[in-house]
């Protein structure tokens, strides 16, 4: 069930005129279904910045708390969040998306600067 939802909204879950009424059902169940999962996933990377040196646990929390509704998904924003706030890195942003810009928020208070090699390796030790 949970992998025909994520794949209906991937193949219909696109605003354009041709999905818009079952596309948009799918995309809203969807983000229903991942709704616990996003939440969860910023709590364990919360916890995770507890035991990562250089990893900042309370800043974490601060940026889910004031950043994760900033993103365009309901659930996206909140692992992002947490990443961002325990790298002290700024995610999201604006960016060029297939050649579009889009002018989204930024996540976190790292200066707007790109992430690095670095910031990797943290993530991936997260």
């Amino acid at each position: 069930a949970y992998k025909a939802a994520n794949t209906a909204d991937s193949m219909i879950g696109h605003r354009t005129p041709r999905h818009e009424a079952f596309g948009r059902a799918a995309a809203r169940f969807d983000d229903l279904i991942n709704l616990p999962a996003s939440r969860l996933t910023a709590l364990l990377i919360v916890l995770a910045a507890f035991f990562v040196k250089g990893a900042d646990a309370g800043n974490a929390w601060r940026t889910v708390l004031r950043d994760a509704k900033k993103h365009r998904s309901p659930n996206a924003g909140w692992p992002e969040a947490a990443m961002a706030g325990a790298l002290g890195l700024a995610l999201a942003g604006p960016r060029s998306y297939d050649g579009v810009m889009v002018d989204d928020a930024f996540m976190g208070e790292g200066g707007h600067r790109d992430a690095e090699s670095v910031d990797i390796r943290q993530a991936l030790k997260l």
